[in-house]
């Protein structure tokens, strides 16, 4: 029987699990999760024949580097990055053979900041939950790659795409949010409300998956104290003691007490996922509640 299963040569500084996530259980106290580059995620299992809700790998700046136990056709996209098989240059963004044994290298990103990797027959870890994506603030599915983890692989099921190479948006040099004002934008003055429409702010370093941290002009409040804690959803911009706005990704939790001043739309929460540190931010009004 043929050994399907990825060895981990090279962990990386973040490389997890990701698929669709597990919506549908915030009322457990469990956030979505998932791809924070969903359509790329999509794009790379398309590439190897896989259905849209195939685990893939999600790297983060410098990459990983993987072993198959017998031959595999894989695809990485998202971040673009070098590629080589055993030390040969491979395509980026188009299906590649990768030899059983052979190393499957995803160097450090060229721009933007996560690179998804998709190998034919999925990811195959036990899900949870009815997602195998990891969950970096519940703790729930997989562990963060480590080197020398085996990771199973399931049977491949179509064959893969036939493309030279697959086009993707380039990583955003300016980062342009739109935003619905609410639930909680009167808890600010007005002159907060211009300036949070108005100033750019920059990607802070300390940003993760569970939220985009920004760097820029503090938001006042008008209204003191806290909230009790209420319902949390992904795209919402809270705003901290420190009064710079925080937009919530994939691993975000589930309830909070600081105030929402607005919801980013959710077609333009995978630019943020690509948006390195020190990339300009600008928030943009396009509805009210």
């Amino acid at each position: 029987m043929t050994d399907r299963a990825l060895a981990v040569v090279r962990a990386g500084a973040l490389t997890t699990v990701q698929d669709r996530g597990r919506p549908g259980h915030a009322h457990l106290g469990v956030p979505r999760s998932g791809a924070l580059d969903g359509p790329a995620a999509t794009l790379v299992n398309r590439l190897v024949g896989n259905p849209p809700e195939a685990a893939v790998l999600e790297t983060t700046l410098n990459g990983c580097a993987v072993r198959p136990r017998s031959t595999v056709t894989a695809a990485v996209g998202g971040a673009p990055c070098p590629v080589t098989v055993d030390g040969r240059p491979a395509p980026w963004g188009a299906p590649v053979l990768v030899p059983a044994g052979a190393v499957l290298d995803i160097g450090t990103a060229i721009s933007g900041l996560r690179t998804y990797v998709a190998v034919s027959g999925g990811i195959t870890v036990d899900p949870v939950l009815g997602s195998r994506s990891t969950d970096l603030l519940s703790g729930l599915g997989p562990p963060p790659l480590t080197d020398g983890a085996v990771l199973p692989l399931g049977t491949p099921t179509e064959l893969h795409a036939r493309v030279d190479v697959a086009p993707q948006p380039a990583p955003p040099a300016e980062l342009v949010l739109r935003v619905t004002p609410g639930p909680r934008d009167d808890w600010f003055t007005r002159e907060a409300l211009r300036t949070f429409m108005s100033r750019t702010y920059r990607v802070s370093p300390a940003s993760n998956r569970i939220g985009l941290r920004t760097e820029g002009p503090a938001l006042e409040r008008a209204v003191p104290g806290e909230l009790p804690s209420e319902g949390m959803v992904l795209g919402a911009i809270q705003v901290p003691p420190d009064g710079r706005p925080v937009v919530f990704l994939a691993d975000h939790p589930t309830t909070g007490g600081y105030p929402v001043i607005a919801v980013v739309r959710t077609q333009d929460l995978a630019a943020a996922a690509q948006a390195v540190p020190g990339t300009p931010v600008r928030f943009t009004e396009v509805g009210r509640r």
